[in-house]
């Protein structure tokens, strides 16, 4: 049956490839050209979706408390004048720049530090605040207790002013896109209904219509965003001649991060052609075995730019690479194609090209075939991380791997079938007196080689026990770098950079209700009864709120008017209390750095009346607060609707030694063995709080990864090589060449990230591709000459010199990508460059001195 299936492929390609080379190549042609007309579609994303776990339940929390409190993305602009910041120069400088920053569209407000209200400079009645606000800008402040209160009150230290008075801060707030996020919250929630159970056909075009309107309007707003960062950027300049300016915020690095993905992917894809060129060049020196596999690796480029550009799949930061990688994985199998049909062309130089190309490929079709399946098998492991990057990477390289390897069986046999034979140029070259010196290694120095790997696998189990996943999202760019240097900026002189909030629920039996029902309210909570007397003290009724009291109709956080406020827990004293009580452990936290939450405004209302307030007079207070003063102390910290208080906080990334998942986890013991809160009553969210849940997931990806490689590639080796011992033999080189790598990132102290987590896999994958290049062609010089050392010089001279050509090519390629401005892709091609040179290494001394050593293929025996 299997016999049969062969015959008929042989046939078929015989049919096509070799008879009508010239119509297949026009045909893939014609493919190649539509794919190429696609490409003025081609995106990129760098998004917060491209960089979460796949299924975070907190993501989606995440986008709810955005919306709820009407918080969305920012830009931070630093601003370090040459003069005296107090200075009239200075201060009209900032003005100058504020006022042109608010006019950029997008943007919500600009607050700086001559915009918020002043309450200690000096300390003023409610009375007299609620009548005026002050600021650095009002003509009579005293700027030495204004920069005072920057330093010191509760409301401002750390946040707008450095502790050496030289710095300021501009927060640009933007639109909150409450559509996008109502659709990306829904869009999600039926992917979760899909995945757990099935959807309707109704749900299954919703799924469809919400997600596509989702992408459109993420596309739009990123070009947006991309547009707003440039502007400020142009604003920026104009002022940096009087002051030193950066640029921060994650709409400023999403841009820069796509400003990164074009240029490593026009810089890798360029020098890989130029490298290949070269290689081919110095290994053949015959046009046809330069152009020919050229063509291949162009074509399979081309063909997968394409592809994703017209079904719009989009590249991000981590797929980047999957140029880079898909040249040189198309480059390998090429120069095996090419060397064997080269090595039966000097030995068959009678033959007809016909003859020729066929030998070729039912030489090199079943071990190629093998070990393009190890490859993939490597990549289609990547889908488990559970991290969409990573997965969208395994994915295309998958896809992109079977294109290559089917394009090296097409475009290479085809186009020779169109070439006359010509002399056979094969006559042996120096790249296999470079292979042979590692055979006698195996012979003359096996022991020595086995030693080595006895140490490289102690050294490498102590170092595994090193490595971390815990990284600095500053240490991802250069120091020279825009991104790192605003970034250091703002988290070591104005309260760190990584957001994390803490978003505290009332218990349940002290929810009061609304104070629709005045009476029955007044009797169960003094909070209400504040409000109403508050309401008359001001001088407002309840018929009249919305028209003499401002605040007798206020908005939620969410922006929606409410006729009554319902009355919160927290915003009495047992709730401050407790808020007060996390918000000053808070602070403590050598890791931390801005705290904001209502236990500002409980300081701010001790510090007015001199004293502490009880629930009656908190309600007064609150009533009596301007507007504006309310903006800042209150709404962004207070859901009376929801029962709900938010802390947020920003921790130092430059903090030595900073363990996220460690402070997340020490906050929530203090909140509830300190504090006497209730487990369910205590969520954490923020940017921190999702690049912590990806981080913890890398360790549990790179043990699956592993795992699902190691038994897929020893169950493919034994339909193979149908031998346990072979397989075994053949996989641990490669083991050995990824635990090396990784042991050797835990004792340099390198942890790992959504790049490098994907080394272990590749280098597995890749690596046994050179192992079953190897041990097909040792079979066959057994089969041959019956003699096991015989057979290894043979093969170290035969197949050893294509290995030799194409770890050489995978070595370099993957080094290229240390001309990247993304230091995880760095890490990323270096350390997987390191990694395929020690697999090669053990390829050609591990492997054959462990054959000779077991001896899989059975006693030797005369010829």
């Amino acid at each position: 049956m299997l016999q049969t299936v062969q015959n008929k492929i042989s046939s078929f390609y015989q049919a096509t490839i070799i008879k009508r080379p010239a119509t297949i190549l026009v045909g893939l042609f014609i493919l190649t050209v539509v794919a190429i007309l696609g490409m003025p579609n081609f995106k990129l994303d760098a998004s917060a979706d491209s960089l979460t776990l796949e299924h975070d339940t907190t993501i989606d929390y995440f986008r709810e408390i955005n919306q709820r409190y009407q918080r969305g993305d920012f830009l931070v602009v630093t601003y370090s004048p040459k003069a005296d910041m107090f200075s009239d120069e200075s201060i009209n400088t900032l003005k100058n720049l504020r006022d042109e920053l608010a006019k950029v569209e997008g943007v919500q407000s600009v607050n700086s530090m001559i915009d918020v209200p002043l309450i200690y400079s000096p300390m003023r009645s409610l009375a007299d605040q609620q009548k005026s606000t002050r600021t650095l800008l009002t003509p009579d402040v005293d700027r030495a207790q204004a920069k005072q209160e920057f330093l010191t009150s509760p409301i401002y230290r750390n946040m707008l002013l450095s502790p050496d008075g030289k710095t300021t801060a501009l927060l640009m707030n933007l639109d909150v896109n409450n559509h996008s996020i109502e659709l990306v919250r829904k869009r999600d929630a039926l992917r979760a209904k899909r995945d757990a159970e099935s959807l309707t056909k109704e749900e299954q075009a919703e799924l469809k219509q919400v997600s596509a309107e989702y992408l459109k309007l993420r596309t739009e707003a990123a070009a947006v965003d991309s547009q707003r960062v440039e502007v400020v950027r142009g604003i920026a300049e104009k002022y940096r001649g009087n002051a030193e300016i950066f640029l921060g915020g994650v709409t400023m690095i999403t841009s820069d991060m796509l400003t990164y993905i074009k240029s490593d992917l026009v810089v890798f894809g360029a020098v890989l052609v130029v490298f290949i060129i070269l290689v081919l060049a110095i290994i053949f020196r015959q046009w046809r075995f330069i152009i020919l596999p050229l063509l291949t690796c162009l074509t399979s480029v081309a063909l997968m730019l394409g592809w994703l550009s017209w079904i719009d799949w989009r590249l991000t930061v981590i797929s980047s690479n999957f140029v880079a990688l898909l040249l040189i994985m198309a480059f390998a199998f090429t120069i095996y194609v090419v060397v064997r049909y080269r090595e039966i062309h000097a030995k068959h130089p009678e033959w007809e090209q016909a003859d020729l190309v066929m030998a070729t490929v039912r030489a090199m079709v079943e071990p190629c075939l093998f070990s393009a399946l190890t490859t993939i098998v490597a990549f289609m492991s990547l889908v488990m991380s559970g991290i969409r990057p990573v997965i969208d990477f395994g994915w295309m390289m998958t896809i992109g791997l079977t294109v290559a390897f089917i394009l090296s069986f097409v475009v290479v046999p085809a186009g020779l079938m169109l070439l006359k034979k010509g002399e056979p140029k094969d006559r042996g070259d120096k790249s296999a007196k470079l292979t042979l010196p590692f055979s006698r290694i195996a012979e003359f120095h096996g022991g020595t080689v086995l030693g080595v790997t006895v140490l490289a696998v102690v050294v490498s189990v102590y170092g595994l026990s090193k490595l971390e996943v815990e990284n600095r999202f500053i240490d991802y760019f250069h120091s020279d770098s825009e991104i790192y240097r605003g970034l250091s900026v703002i988290d070591k002189q104005l309260g760190g950079t990584a957001t994390l909030e803490i978003i505290l629920d009332a218990p349940k039996a002290a929810e009061p209700a609304a104070s629709s029902d005045a009476s029955a309210t007044q009797e169960e909570d003094p909070f209400a009864e504040a409000d109403n007397k508050a309401a008359d003290a001001t001088g407002s009724d309840n018929k009249a709120a919305g028209e003499d009291d401002p605040f007798g109709e206020a908005p939620t956080p969410g922006g929606e008017p409410k006729a009554k406020r319902v009355n919160s827990y927290w915003f009495t004293t047992g709730g401050l209390d407790q808020i007060k009580q996390l918000h000053d452990y808070l602070e403590s936290l050598p890791e931390v750095g801005k705290v904001q939450s209502l236990a500002i405004t409980y300081q701010v209302a001790h510090d007015i009346n001199g004293g502490k307030l009880n629930d009656f007079e908190l309600g007064v207070m609150r009533n009596a607060l301007s507007r504006d003063i309310q903006d800042i102390l209150i709404a962004p910290y207070l859901s009376d609707e929801k029962q709900q208080a938010r802390i947020t906080l920003r921790v130092k990334e430059t903090t030595p030694n900073l363990r996220r998942a460690e402070l997340v986890e020490r906050i929530g013991r203090y909140a509830i063995n300190d504090v006497k809160l209730q487990p369910d009553q205590v969520h954490f969210t923020g940017m921190l709080t999702l690049y912590n849940n990806m981080l913890a997931s890398l360790f549990e990806s790179q043990i699956k990864t592993i795992f699902v490689v190691f038994i897929s590639i020893v169950l493919m080796m034994l339909a193979l090589f149908r031998s346990f011992s072979i397989a075994l033999i053949a996989i641990f080189p490669n083991i050995l060449a990824a635990g090396i790598v990784l042991g050797g990132m835990g004792l340099a102290g390198i942890p790992m990230d959504m790049m490098t987590t994907t080394i272990a896999a590749i280098v597995v994958g890749v690596g046994v591709d050179q192992s079953i290049q190897y041990i097909y062609r040792f079979k066959e010089e057994f089969a041959a000459c019956g003699n096991y050392i015989e057979s290894m010089h043979r093969s170290h001279a035969s197949i050893g010199r294509a290995m030799f050509y194409s770890s050489a090519t995978i070595v370099i390629g993957f080094s290229i990508l240390a001309l990247s401005q993304f230091i995880p892709s760095i890490y990323f091609g270096v350390l997987t460059s390191f990694a395929m040179f020690t697999a090669i290494i053990g390829t050609l001394t591990l492997l054959p001195k462990l054959i000779l050593m077991f001896k899989p293929l059975g006693p030797e025996h005369a010829v």
